[in-house]
């Protein structure tokens, strides 16, 4: 059999595909664990489970909310398990995860409805997390909420 440059240029585009497909492969790994442990954030916080908020944060955090109000890690787990409010619903659409080596960031709406003296209040902001691998495990590092435009 012949080899032209057609030949040796399809040879190579499958090769680099399939170096690409295999590089990839514990990325897209690492995009899932995150995506999962950001999934385990949302349901720790909303059913206040103090084991996992422990689990799930760096010791380093710091976690600031759209009020400019910054917290540690012992404040933000404190701040969860002992809230005055009752919280209804957490949401976080619009999750758009990236990862590269053992760092990742996260980017999402938190969408909540919660009650406190028979009034309710609905929250809308925006929050970017930043988060490292430690141990093999995903732990938030830092998060920010933000006001939406």
């Amino acid at each position: 059999m012949k080899i032209d440059r057609r030949h040796l240029a399809i040879a190579s585009a499958a090769a680099l595909g399939a170096a690409s497909l295999l590089r990839s492969a514990p990325a897209l790994a690492d995009d899932e664990a995150l995506n999962q442990a950001v999934e385990e954030l949302r349901k720790a916080i909303l059913t206040a489970d103090k084991a996992k908020l422990a689990t799930l944060t760096a010791d380093q955090l710091s976690y600031g909310h759209s009020s400019a109000v910054v917290q540690n890690k012992a404040e933000f787990i404190d701040g969860v398990v002992n809230r005055k409010v009752t919280v209804k619903t957490l949401d976080f659409p619009e999750l758009k995860i990236a990862v590269t080596g053992d760092a990742g960031v996260s980017r999402h709406q938190k969408v909540s409805d919660s009650e406190a003296d028979g009034k309710t209040t609905n929250t809308k902001i925006g929050v970017l997390g930043v988060w490292q691998k430690q141990g093999g495990e995903w732990k938030l590092l830092a998060r920010q909420g933000f006001k939406l435009g």
